[in-house]
């Protein structure tokens, strides 16, 4: 029997056949796949003619596609779909692609043919999508070790097949610790303050265990409302205290040491390359340049932020001191207090909010505003392929009725599934022989599942997640450019939350609320007074909130800006970048870097500073938008030729001022927080 992966997919719009997949599969097509790619390289390195872009640039940017494909569906799998064989093929595969991308960028021959190129680029006639494709294939290669020595180059390929299965352990020890604890309450007294539908899905979840009573987990949905609503403080301390100490125990799944391997030999692998640390190494290829940079800017920020932050958790302290008599503010106070005194000043809350936002209303809603901004539909297809019964899966075609993507939706936790929501591409798009290959995008989610007497009904702030990873959605649908690297999200990571974070504008506006905020029972549109409250309380704590998201961007830059070979102890340091920030007391059996997926699995290494870097960008483009009307065709069409549609292109500051005319001003994002006096 021949492999399935290793063949094109006789399926609508070459989807991936999920349901005909055995896990069995995957090794040996990937192998084989290796082994295609290898051969496609090898015909361009013998090729007996001069190189050129075409016969080497553009050449190697085809090669590999149906490898392409199967490591798309299996990396995306291991984290939406895991289970402990494909945890187990990842810990064989990921080594063997690491292996095989240095095999390609230590390649002399191919390097040179390359280089060639390089060198003579001044008198080649390329247009800006090709000097940028020329441009980032030498420095994936000059970036990654090409002009080494040999033996420099040998310790570069053991590093990187180190920190290919470290990153992998890091993140199955943050599912296997999610999964692992259980909050088991069995008497009713103790739920007391947690909302109705919190309390359903609690008996769900014991149920579906063979327990008795209520079930709460480390998945958000199950967490958030725990630490906000329980009116008994202890067992608020208890799953605070759990989840802040996420691979932070002696035992099978601590991540310290991982943490410690995995940063020293960043570290090492950038003095390699030449580099003074990682974050620079990282910076080099960032609208950002340079930690330098990055630091003055998360400063800036700080200075702005922190006495608004301070004012802010004094007054929480002395609400929860009037409230309660808490005389000392802990961590497991904090989400429990704002949410009472957020309550008392503008009289809502998420409980009130929520029946206003149920999930298909939602997904329609944001469906909606994508059609009357970019003239997109989204027609729902079950012929499709899905790898669980949850994926909803849509054709998504323009106004002119021509297919322009494939879009998977994946909204509730399960236990195979990591926390948190992201997108994720299944195949991108490019041009090949004059055919416009359009791509397969999906967003994966953790929202409140529903339950036997509710559908599922948001939060305000799943309500803006979903927005958020739709506009990543919609970066990779529109995307067209002609070579896949350059493709969708394949841009500049300071730049990528740009079209994802500029998409919540619009949960705050009335003109697109009214278009899917509707009671899932009556049917009524939210009270204006709602709207305009969710506008009020939208820069509520905001002080308290920025200096929460900049903590998380100085742990990052500590981490990977300085030399961590003299780091003991992981615990001791995160305290140390966490002095500028602190609030509240600090807890010795909570560690954040622990958990950090995003910097220690998911590819944000050097890089958190990019959330707050896009809010800039994403305020002051939406500056525009407001100014012109939320739904001005005239300023969606050129948000979507020049930022949506053109992927990594040109730099990003250029696509940047060809939209807004200027460079982005913090101020309009100062302004919007409330920060500005």
């Amino acid at each position: 029997m021949s492999n399935i992966l290793n063949h094109t997919f006789n399926t609508p719009y070459t989807t991936a056949p999920f349901s005909q997949i055995k896990n069995e599969d995957y090794l040996p097509a990937i192998e084989k796949e290796i082994q295609n790619t290898k051969t496609q390289i090898d015909i361009i390195c013998t090729n007996p003619e001069s190189p050129t872009f075409e016969n080497t640039i553009e050449a190697l940017e085809f090669t590999g596609e149906q490898l392409d494909r199967i490591t798309a569906i299996f990396f995306n799998l291991n984290s939406a779909e895991t289970n402990e064989e494909i945890q187990r093929l990842a810990q064989k595969i990921s080594p063997l692609l690491s292996e095989f991308g240095n095999d390609i960028r230590l390649n002399e021959k191919l390097f040179r043919r390359i280089k060639t190129v390089w060198d003579n680029r001044q008198q080649l006639s390329l247009n800006k999508e090709q000097s940028m494709l020329l441009e980032k294939t030498y420095k994936s290669f000059s970036r990654n070790g090409a002009n080494l020595p040999e033996d420099k180059k040998a310790t570069l390929r053991a590093i990187d097949s180190k920190l290919s299965k470290l990153s992998l352990t890091f993140g199955e020890n943050v599912l296997a610790e999610t999964n692992n604890y259980t909050l088991h309450i069995t008497k009713e007294s103790d739920l007391k303050g947690l909302p109705e539908n919190a309390i359903e899905t609690a008996l769900e979840e014991a149920k579906a265990r063979n327990k008795e009573g209520w079930i709460f987990t480390l998945n958000y949905p199950s967490y958030i409302p725990m630490i906000t609503y329980a009116d008994d403080r202890d067992l608020r301390k208890e799953i605070s205290l759990a989840f802040g100490s996420k691979a932070f125990k002696a035992g099978a799944h601590d991540n310290q040491d991982i943490i410690k391997e995995i940063v020293q030999l960043r570290q090492q692998r950038a003095a390699l390359l030449g580099f003074k640390t990682h974050a620079d190494f990282i910076l080099e290829e960032r609208m950002a340049k340079s930690p330098e940079k990055v630091n003055a800017f998360l400063d800036e920020l700080l200075r702005k932020a922190k006495p608004a932050a301070q004012r802010e958790f004094k007054e929480l302290q002395e609400f929860a001191k009037k409230t309660d008599g808490i005389d000392r503010l802990e961590k497991w106070d904090a989400a429990y207090y704002t949410e009472k005194l957020k309550q008392q000043r503008f009289d809502l809350d998420d409980e009130k909010l929520k029946p206003y936002f149920k999930l298909e209303n939602v997904i329609q809603g944001v469906f909606t505003i994508a059609e009357r901004l970019y003239g997109l539909r989204f027609k729902e297809n079950a012929t499709i392929d899905t790898y669980h019964p949850e994926v909803k899966t849509y054709e998504v075609l323009d106004e002119n009725d021509a297919f322009k993507a494939v879009f998977y939706a994946d909204f509730h936790p399960r236990p195979g599934k990591r926390n948190g929501a992201w997108m994720t591409v299944y195949k991108r798009q490019y041009r090949k022989n004059g055919v416009d290959s359009r791509p397969h995008i999906s967003i994966v989610c953790n929202f409140t599942k529903p339950t036997a007497t509710k559908p599922s009904l948001l939060t305000f702030n799943e309500v803006t997640t979903l927005f958020h990873e739709f506009g990543h959605a919609l970066h990779g649908m529109l995307a067209n450019t002609t070579y896949p690297s350059l493709s969708g999200t394949s841009v500049y990571w300071d730049f990528v939350e740009l079209p994802s974070q500029v998409m919540e504008n619009w949960c705050y506006e009335k003109e697109a609320l009214e278009l899917f905020a509707k009671h899932y029972q009556s049917g009524e549109v939210i009270p204006m007074q709602y709207i305009q409250k969710i506008k009020e309380s939208s820069t509520f704590m905001e002080g308290m909130q920025t200096l929460r998201q900049l903590s998380f961007g100085i742990l990052d830059m500590n981490w990977h800006g300085t030399d961590p070979t003299a780091i003991k102890d992981v615990k001791s340091f995160e305290e140390q970048a966490f002095e500028s920030t602190n609030l509240f007391p600090n807890t010795p059996q909570t560690c954040m870097s622990t958990s950090f997926s995003h910097i220690f699995q998911g590819g944000y290494s050097a890089g958190y500073y990019s959330y707050k870097w896009a809010e800039v960008l994403d305020a002051d483009a939406f500056e525009l938008f407001k100014e012109k009307g939320i739904f001005n065709k005239e300023v969606a069409t050129k948000f979507k030729n020049t930022v949506l549609s053109q992927g990594g292109t040109q730099d990003p500051m250029d696509l940047y001022k060809e939209f807004r005319g200027k460079e982005p001003q913090p101020e309009a994002l100062l302004k919007r927080a409330g920060l500005l006096k």
